[in-house]
């Protein structure tokens, strides 16, 4: 089968690296991929929004199936383009229709959804322009930190965590005039909850489901959590408190009532599905879905994954899910990502990386990477993730800080302390 991946961050890399060692893999394409992906398959220059260019390729290179990577598509409703394309009907999607993908694009739909489906996590209200006064005096009857989710998507910048009153009710203000342009035309002000977080990630048909390994990743710039928030700064998994006990509660309090309040609700969601959870006290609550793979949480999620990739993807795309059983890797497997300086504010790019035919023992997994010339450079914020087998995270951890150190670029920049808090 030929295979199609949507996106070009450490997430797609991470698929690439993974469809690539299926047997029933074909050819492999990455649009628009970056300087790892092209070790995988190959990249084709087209914009993960460019669905006419998408259809055109689809069709031009018989594939079979398309991976979609990043939300953006998805919110837009890329899997109800090719449902309603005569030409693209028999190709599978990895990815819900925008519908299902509403669970990422719309907070204020998601917490509906978990209020509906008595899904546990933190008490809200949704506010709108006309309510700016309703809300800013609904603030003030809560304790802080005070939380200020942007409805829609905004980049991951669209969540504000407040400890002033004063300020809170300012940036309510600036949220729905429009500091987030129409992502915040409805902002959803929660309850802040307390805990340690962690991330599930479910496959599932809509019916069916596997639940694939967990991560713990870490947002913050600075050690120790301070400083502004990333896409993600490393990731570990698996995650020590994320018992029998503990995955049981995921199971039956959250998996089970999400995939039966999507089947109740006629949405064909045949994709991944990330739970974003806290843990309080032993007992899980949802912060967040996501309606895809995260990011670097795919790249140790992946790696642990034995089962043959497609062979899911397949199951999943013809609603075979509750025939199939995932193994994992019992080692543990922890990434280190290297990012610009400067980020995640303003950075330069083409910045040209070296070392890396020094790396040992370690994956390296490209995020934001391009080619100039034959020089692998720099084109984003974050750039190379470093993931490592361990038999503990402690090992998995010394590789890939020593390979981290072997990757050199103008302005690199990492955190030394993931895992900290385990």
């Amino acid at each position: 089968m030929n295979i199609l991946i949507i996106g070009g961050g450490g997430r797609e890399h991470a698929l690439a690296w993974k469809i690539a060692q299926s047997p029933s893999l074909d050819k492999l394409f990455i649009a628009p991929g970056n300087a790892g992906t092209s070790r995988e398959g190959t990249n084709v220059p087209l914009a993960v929004d460019d669905f006419e260019g998408i259809r055109k390729l689809v069709l031009e290179e018989n594939i079979g199936m398309v991976v979609v990577g990043p939300e953006a598509p998805l919110v837009d409703g890329i899997a109800d383009f090719f449902k309603t394309d005569p030409e693209l009907q028999q190709v599978h999607v990895i990815g819900p229709t925008k519908a299902g993908a509403e669970l990422e694009g719309s907070k204020d739909f998601a917490k509906m959804f978990m209020r509906e489906c008595r899904i546990p996590t933190a008490q809200f209200r949704t506010f709108i322009e006309y309510s700016l006064h309703e809300g800013q005096q609904y603030l003030a009857t809560i304790d802080p930190p005070y939380v200020l989710k942007a409805d829609g998507l905004a980049a991951g910048k669209g969540v504000l965590i407040l400890d002033n009153l004063e300020q809170a009710q300012e940036e309510l203000a600036s949220m729905l005039k429009g500091k987030f342009g129409k992502a915040s035309s409805k902002v959803v002000v929660e309850e802040y909850l307390t805990g340690i977080e962690l991330s599930v990630f479910v496959l599932t048909d809509g019916e069916g489901y596997v639940i694939l390994p967990e991560a713990k990743d870490y947002k913050r710039i600075g050690e120790g959590d301070t400083g502004l928030n990333t896409g993600g700064m490393g990731a570990v998994s698996p995650v020590p408190f994320a018992d029998e006990a503990f995955m049981s509660k995921v199971e039956e309090r959250i998996v089970k009532p999400t995939i039966k309040g999507l089947r109740e609700r006629n949405i064909d969601y045949r994709g991944f599905i990330f739970l974003g959870l806290m843990n309080r006290g032993g007992d899980p609550y949802v912060i967040e879905y996501n309606v895809r793979m995260g990011d670097p949480e795919a790249e140790v999620v992946l790696p642990r994954i034995k089962t043959d990739l497609v062979e899911l993807l397949e199951a999943a795309a013809e609603k075979r899910l509750s025939e199939m059983e995932v193994e994992m890797d019992a080692e543990t497997v922890t990434t280190v990502m290297l990012v610009s300086g400067g980020y995640p504010g303003s950075y330069e790019k083409g910045k040209e990386i070296t070392g890396l035919d020094q790396v040992s023992r370690s994956m390296v997994f490209h995020a934001g990477t391009g080619m100039d010339g034959e020089r692998v450079v720099t084109s984003g914020g974050r750039v190379i993730a470093v993931s490592s087998f361990g038999a503990d995270m402690n090992e998995a951890l010394e590789k890939s800080y020593k390979n981290a150190g072997r990757i050199h670029f103008e302005g690199k920049y990492y955190r030394r302390d993931i895992g900290f808090d385990l």
